[in-house]
């Protein structure tokens, strides 16, 4: 599996998507995730440690605390993959623009022709 199937298979499970969107504004403990969550401790613990093992968060120790934030490098890596893609579809938009806009209209404006006469 390439690493960029493994990443949306990763960021692809609802529950880890949650927590990544939760960690966007910055730094988390696991308790601070599971009062905004609604998902037990342990759940979230698996989710943080699958996270972490892709390599999109990072963990810090904090006396008995534990945490968590997000690393860049992991979505930059997938927004360049995507731009392959975005190239593509511009290019797409691009040419039906062009098509468009180059074509008469289709519906010509009727012709008044004068009533009872």
């Amino acid at each position: 599996m390439s690493v960029t199937a493994a990443s949306f298979e990763v960021l692809g499970e609802p529950t880890r998507l949650r927590i990544v969107e939760q960690l966007r504004p910055g730094e988390r403990s696991v308790g601070s995730l599971v009062s905004s969550l609604g998902v037990c401790q342990p759940g979230v613990s698996r989710h943080l440690r699958i996270l972490h093992e892709a390599g999109f968060v990072r963990v810090r120790a904090e006396g008995q605390r534990r945490l968590y934030s997000l690393r860049r490098q992991p979505f930059h890596d997938l927004d360049s993959w995507l731009q392959d893609y975005r190239d593509l579809v511009e290019a797409r938009l691009s040419r039906i623009e062009r098509l468009v806009g180059s074509e008469p209209s289709e519906s010509p404006s009727p012709k008044r022709t004068p009533r009872g006469g």
